[in-house]
C-alpha cells in the first residue's frame, strides 16, 4: 500500500470515528427561544423575577415610581403589587413602571426629577423627604415616631396624618401613603456598646437635614453618602458604621461585614410614597381614585409585612452571627437631652403646634 493510499484510509477512519462519536454523545436539551432569554437575564437581571405578566406597552398613561431600595424588602417590593393592582382595576389604562435599586440615581437627584415631572411618582426613604419639606422630616425625629405602634396612630389619626399628608403641596407634591423598613439601629465593624465606643466610628448618614443636624448634636462622627456608594465604602473601611436599620442592613448583606448592630430604636424607617401633583391632578378622574386607592390599600398591607419582616431578619441575622446590642437607659437618655437642639430648631421648621400635637398624642 502506498503512503498516499495510507493516509486516505486514515483520513476515512478518523472521519468515520468523528460522525459516530457525534452520533452517539447525548444531545444537550433544547431551550425554546422564550425560555433561553428568561434564564440569561435570571443571572444577570436582579429584577428578572418580577417582571410583570402582562404586555404594558398598551397603557393609555404611565406612572413611573422610583425607589433605592430592594424589593426583597416588603416596603419596596409593595411597588410591584401596586403596579399590578392597578393594572388590573384598570383594565389596562394605567401603567405604574415601577423603578427600584436606585436605578433612577440617588435619592436627591430623584427628589428633582419628581419636582420637574420628570418621572410622576417616588418612594423617598423618610430621611430624605425632610428634603422636599421640612414637615416631613418629623418621622426622623428621634424617639417621636420611634416604634411600630407609634407610628400606626400616627398615620391612623387625621389630626397627625393629614397635615404631613399635605406637608409638601407647596413643592408641587402630595404624600399618598408610606411604607416602613424598620427600626433605626447602628450596624458597626465593632460593637458599640455605649457613646463613647459609638464617638471611635464613622457612620453613613443619609443625605438628610434632619440626621445631619442630629449627629451634630450628638457629636458624633459621620460622612453623608448616597446610598449606592455605601456598599464599596463599608468594604475599603472609608466608613465602617451605618445609621440605618436591621431588615436592610441583613437584606442588602451589610451585616456580612459590620457584624454588629447596637439597637437606638429612634425612629422608624419609612419609603414616604410622593406623587407629583400636577401630573395627577390630569389623570382621569376614576384612574386617579384607583391609583390612591390602591396605594392606600397595598401600603397598609405592607406596614403589616414590615412588622413581620422586622422579626423574620433579626432572627436571620442572629443566627448568621450578628451581635445585637442595646444601649442603656442612661446612655438613652442623654440621646434624647442631647437632641434638645434639634427639636428646637425642627419644631419651628415643622410648626410647633403640630410638632408638639404629635409629641403629645404618641407620648415623648
Amino acid at each position: 500500500m502506498t503512503l498516499r493510499t495510507r493516509l486516505l484510509t486514515l483520513g476515512f477512519c478518523l472521519l468515520t470515528l468523528g460522525i459516530n462519536g457525534c452520533k452517539n454523545e447525548t444531545p444537550a436539551p433544547a431551550t425554546t427561544p422564550a425560555t433561553a432569554p428568561a434564564a440569561a437575564s435570571a443571572k444577570t437581571d436582579p429584577l428578572a423575577a418580577w417582571q410583570p405578566a402582562f404586555d404594558p406597552s398598551s397603557a393609555q398613561f404611565k406612572y413611573t415610581l422610583s425607589c433605592v431600595g430592594h424589593p426583597a424588602i416588603e416596603g419596596v417590593a409593595v411597588g410591584y403589587r401596586i403596579r399590578d393592582k392597578v393594572w388590573e382595576k384598570s383594565n389596562g389604562r394605567l401603567y405604574v413602571e415601577f423603578r427600584p435599586l436606585s436605578q433612577l440615581g440617588g435619592e436627591k437627584d430623584v427628589i428633582n426629577k419628581l419636582k420637574l415631572g420628570a418621572i410622576q411618582g417616588m418612594m423617598s426613604s423618610s430621611v430624605a423627604a425632610a428634603n422636599i419639606a421640612p414637615r416631613l422630616g418629623i418621622v426622623n425625629l428621634p424617639y417621636v415616631v420611634d416604634t411600630f405602634v407609634k407610628l400606626d396612630t400616627f398615620r391612623n389619626t387625621p389630626e397627625l396624618w393629614e397635615p404631613f399628608r399635605t406637608g409638601a403641596e407647596a413643592q408641587g407634591i402630595e404624600v399618598a401613603d408610606f411604607t416602613g423598613y424598620g427600626s433605626y439601629g447602628w450596624a458597626t465593624t465593632e460593637p458599640v456598646r455605649t457613646l463613647d465606643e459609638a464617638k471611635k466610628i464613622n457612620f453613613r448618614i443619609a443625605e438628610a437635614p434632619v440626621n445631619t443636624d442630629l449627629y451634630k448634636a450628638w457629636d458624633l462622627k459621620f460622612t453623608v453618602m448616597p446610598w449606592p456608594d455605601v456598599p464599596q465604602a463599608l468594604q475599603t473601611g472609608v466608613i465602617n458604621g451605618l445609621d440605618h436599620t436591621a431588615i436592610v442592613c441583613n437584606i442588602t448583606k451589610k451585616f456580612t461585614i459590620a457584624k454588629s448592630f447596637t439597637n437606638l430604636d429612634y425612629a422608624q424607617g419609612l419609603f414616604v410614597h410622593l406623587t407629583n401633583k400636577a401630573w395627577f391632578d390630569k389623570l382621569p378622574a376614576d384612574l386617579q381614585t384607583i391609583l390612591m386607592e390602591t396605594i392606600v390599600d397595598e401600603s397598609a398591607k405592607t406596614r403589616a409585612l414590615t412588622r413581620e419582616q422586622y422579626a423574620v431578619q433579626v432572627a436571620k441575622a442572629k443566627e448568621a452571627g450578628v451581635e445585637f446590642i442595646s444601649i442603656s437607659a442612661a446612655d438613652q437618655q442623654k440621646l434624647i437631652d442631647e437632641a434638645a437642639p434639634v427639636y428646637a430648631t425642627w419644631g419651628d421648621k415643622i410648626g410647633k403646634t403640630y410638632f408638639e400635637k404629635v409629641r403629645s398624642t404618641l407620648g415623648k
